[in-house]
């Protein structure tokens, strides 16, 4: 199937096709939100990897602003850079 986006540059058409990971930064500490061993509890981790890793922008930006609103911030949207080998 030939992959095509009208954002692409010809000239490196890898580039922007490498999925993207978003994770909630706690703004008062530095840390990042996981979900708890429970599945139903949010838990504050120190490595970004260990986070829970949103696959769109939007959905992260939707649980910020949901954590914000319910007074369990501040908290903010961050792009995780992951190593690829």
């Amino acid at each position: 199937m030939h992959f095509w986006s009208p954002h692409l540059d010809p000239a490196h058409p890898q580039d922007c096709t490498q999925p993207e990971r978003y994770a909630i930064q706690m703004q008062s500490s530095g840390g990042f939100l996981a979900i708890g061993g429970d599945g139903q509890s949010l838990v504050e981790v120190s490595d970004a990897r260990r986070a829970h890793l949103f696959h769109a922008h939007e959905a992260a930006l939707r649980a910020a602003r949901e954590l914000n609103a319910e007074g369990r911030g501040p908290v903010d949207v961050v792009k995780v850079e992951l190593d690829v080998a």
